[in-house]
């Protein structure tokens, strides 16, 4: 079985176990306990800087930015292995993901090596961008990020 949409953890699990209920009020028999795997965590992040992506594209490997096409850029990470969607305001969405801790070592990550290869264009005080919650897309979760999170 495959469930879609839950917003976290245990809306999956509630969601689970409502549907054996279900199944088993139909007198469908439920031979072992559900193993439940998450296959794609999908979350939205904001650099809090202008992200040059002519330049991303230039010096990043694996990355695909066809402006005409598309106004974001793709770049397919191997480690974690997740794609991100980055557009130039310093938004972006990060799929793929198996664990909340994946969504946040990606966005440290990108955004440390945004920065070493300049193209990012700070908007706001790097303590204050670094400071404000990632939003898990469409999630009424979320985690408050401080400034030690990013701390190398």
């Amino acid at each position: 079985m495959v469930v879609t949409g839950a917003k976290s953890t245990s809306d999956l699990i509630r969601a689970v176990k409502k549907i054996i209920r279900i199944l088993m009020k139909h007198n469908v028999q439920i031979t072992s306990k559900p193993r439940i795997q998450i296959q794609n965590i999908v979350a939205s992040a904001n650099l809090g800087a202008e992200v040059l992506l002519e330049k991303v594209a230039f010096l990043l490997e694996n990355t695909m930015y066809e402006p005409e096409q598309f106004p974001g850029l793709i770049y397919r990470m191997e480690e974690p292995h997740v794609v991100l969607l980055i557009f130039s305001s310093g938004k972006m969405v990060v799929t793929g993901a198996k664990s909340e801790e994946e969504v946040f070592i990606t966005v440290r990550n990108v955004y440390q090596k945004l920065k070493e290869l300049g193209c990012l264009r700070e908007t706001r005080p790097e303590e204050e961008v670094l400071s404000e919650e990632l939003e898990f897309a469409g999630s009424q979760q979320r985690r408050k990020l401080t400034y030690k999170d990013f701390q190398f």
